[in-house]
């Protein structure tokens, strides 16, 4: 009797790489979708190509999310943001093989990048408790009165995020503006999305309330000009705008009055002044109880 051996060749399952909004991960209303390919022109992955609804959509999701991050304490938005370093440490293998492959990166210098972006986040989330010492004051006053200043959330924050280095890029202009209580809407590096994405999992396997931060993989010259004309978004930080249009997108944000942050080089990104700029400064005054 001949026994036949069936050998059969599994397919892989590849990953589909959506949005990210409100905590969810929907495809983009418009079907789009992006090709991703190594150094060597080989296939990776589709990655969705957000539209301008998308983007109306994650400001929805981060103006109702805001608040509630904004009013948690400072202790617990740290909490919040170390628990995201433990996550990315967990997953560092995952997010070296698509720093290798999405940016041609050798191994050491994908792993380098990935580890200075978790001691990134540990950094920030040291800075929740403290910020508020760092910014505010007591004022001299001529009268009987407490005059006291305190940082306060801008609110929701539009960010085109650095288009290099993709995890660490991303890392440094989110981590601040999530330290005082912001809501965010990132456009990540268009040539990095799945790094982006898969931080966008670690977030939302870390205690981040959903809709704090969301992300809209696609082009920045296509979703930028809609977030900066937005009515309800708080400030625009252009930090990775490289190329884009700065004039029609401040002229944009000037029509609500929006804070726009334009990079500067030579601030790092360990430093208070990226948290401080995405923060508001509130005073208020109290008499003194006479005895």
């Amino acid at each position: 009797m001949t026994t036949t051996t069936k050998t059969t060749t599994r397919l892989d399952v590849p990953k589909t790489y959506k949005l990210f909004i409100g905590g969810a991960f929907p495809r983009s209303e418009s079907g789009r979708v992006t090709e991703v390919r190594d150094g060597e022109g080989r296939f990776v992955a589709n990655v969705a190509k957000a539209s301008r609804k998308d983007a109306r959509e994650a400001v929805r999701a981060a103006r109702k999310a805001q608040p509630g991050w904004a009013g948690a304490t400072a202790y617990n938005r740290g909490q919040v943001l170390y628990r995201v370093a433990e996550v990315l440490e967990g997953r560092k293998a995952q997010f070296v093989d698509e720093l290798q492959r999405t940016e041609g990166l050798s191994a050491a210098r994908a792993r380098a990048q990935v580890e200075e972006a978790i001691d990134l986040w540990v950094w920030h989330a040291g800075w929740t408790d403290k910020i508020a010492q760092v910014a505010g004051s007591a004022n001299p006053v001529a009268g009987p009165y407490f005059n006291i200043s305190v940082p306060e959330p801008t609110g929701v924050v539009a960010i085109v995020a650095p288009q290099s280095q993709g995890l660490l890029g991303l890392t440094s202009v989110v981590a601040p503006a999530l330290v005082m209580g912001n809501a965010v809407v990132v456009i990540p590096a268009a040539s990095s999305p799945l790094v982006a994405i898969s931080l966008a999992e670690v977030l939302a396997t870390s205690d981040l309330p959903g809709g704090v931060v969301n992300v809209l993989t696609g082009d920045p010259a296509e979703l930028a000009p809609w977030l900066a004309s937005h009515a309800d978004v708080n400030a625009l930080d252009l930090t990775g705008a490289g190329d884009l249009d700065w004039v029609a997108l401040e002229v944009a944000a000037a029509d609500t009055l929006k804070r726009v942050i334009r990079p500067e080089p030579g601030i790092a990104p360990e430093t208070p002044q990226r948290i401080l700029a995405l923060t508001e400064t509130k005073t208020v005054w109290h008499t003194k109880s006479r005895m």
